[in-house]
């Protein structure tokens, strides 16, 4: 069976509405600490890096799963009918795998964490089942990294919380004109800060 292409964001986007409302789940994934492989070992290793994922997601999933490259090291896939429980599983494995067969000359942190939505459970257009399943990504993030998580509605925070809406519509639209999520955008900072004052901790 031949292995399905990578999408790009907006190809994507469109093959998940050609689905209509049938069940699904939605990952969203990205490299743990990947900036710090391409500071350390350059661009060429980060780009490598990225194509060995891109074969394992590609040569590991199940046949009819759609897989996109969202922007940067972030990356998502359409599983058709099957649960988030199951999808857990399978990127369980995936997970595992990359760890196993990671190249020595890789930082120890560089790993991939992964968050699920499923539909109809969590949410049902794209945007929404996108948000649920980056808000789970970043709960794998904060629980430890190199591993996957499914949307648990009960534990979310809204960044409306936090910030005021005149910075929310900013964020949104830089988050469109780079092609990245809002959170990819928000852990950057929150790293950036974390780096800039390592003493203090």
């Amino acid at each position: 069976m031949p292995r399905p292409e990578i999408l790009s964001r907006n190809p994507f986007e469109d093959a998940f509405e050609k689905l209509g409302s049938a069940p699904l789940t939605l990952a969203v994934l990205d490299l743990d600490h990947f900036k710090l492989l391409n500071d350390t070992l350059g661009h060429t290793e980060g780009d490598r890096v990225l194509r060995g994922v891109e074969r394992l997601l590609a040569g590991s999933l199940p046949g009819g799963s759609i897989i996109g490259r969202i922007g940067g090291d972030e990356y998502a896939v359409i599983l058709p009918e099957t649960a988030a429980e199951t999808a857990l599983i399978l990127f369980d494995e995936v997970i595992k795998h990359f760890h196993i067969h990671r190249d020595p000359q890789w930082p120890r942190t560089l790993g991939l964490s992964v968050g699920l939505a499923a539909r109809p459970a969590h949410a049902h257009t794209f945007a929404e089942l996108y948000r649920a399943a980056d808000e789970a990504l970043l709960r794998a993030k904060r629980e430890g990294r190199s591993r996957a998580c499914i949307y648990v509605e009960s534990k979310m925070v809204l960044k409306s919380n936090y910030y005021p809406k005149s910075q929310l519509e900013r964020l949104a639209k830089l988050s469109g004109a780079l092609g990245r999520t809002e959170a990819s955008l928000l852990r950057e900072a929150l790293d950036d800060l974390i780096e800039r004052n390592r003493g203090a901790l």
